[in-house]
């Protein structure tokens, strides 16, 4: 069994990683799965998709803080109404999107939605551009759906517009 080196908070805030900047859970720095080329485009056409709805804040790769000694590093989260002003922002999202990666361990995805579920992220997405999936987490499963949708917003992203 592998040691695990604990470090403070503050050593994990203050400390300049290399891409990617790991989550910190529990005095544990937990290494990220690098992204390639389909994650990082799967992003942008998020991005797009979601850039002209009024009065959303979009933040890629944001580190944010989901619990007293849990932060997180989110592919990308959708602020409503009010924009994050933090460096580490504790305001909860009106989304967070996850973006599976090729490394990506199932458990360890779970692991990281649960987290922003628990923050009470209402909205917590999961898109697997491997098997052209996305999927609606709650409490505890994933449920596919062909689009994500914020009715209350007028947004509805398309599967195929996303992942082509």
């Amino acid at each position: 069994m592998a040691t695990q080196t604990l470090i403070s908070e503050a050593e994990y805030l203050s400390t300049p990683y290399e891409s990617p900047t790991p989550d910190y859970v529990e005095g544990v720095v937990v290494e990220r799965t690098m992204p390639n080329n389909e994650h990082s485009r799967t992003q942008a056409q998020l991005i797009t998709a979601l850039h002209p709805i009024p009065h959303l804040y979009l933040r890629p790769e944001l580190r944010v803080r989901v619990a007293a000694t849990q932060y997180r590093i989110a592919d990308l989260i959708v602020y409503a109404d009010t924009e994050p002003t933090d460096l580490v922002p504790e305001q909860i999202p009106l989304v967070v999107i996850e973006i599976v990666s090729p490394d990506d361990f199932h458990e360890d995805v779970m692991t990281k939605l649960a987290a922003y579920e628990s923050w009470g992220v209402p909205n917590v997405w999961l898109v697997d551009p491997g098997l052209r999936r996305f999927s609606v987490y709650h409490e505890g499963s994933l449920t596919a759906v062909p689009f994500f949708h914020l009715p209350e917003r007028g947004l509805r992203i398309e599967l195929g517009a996303i992942l082509r």
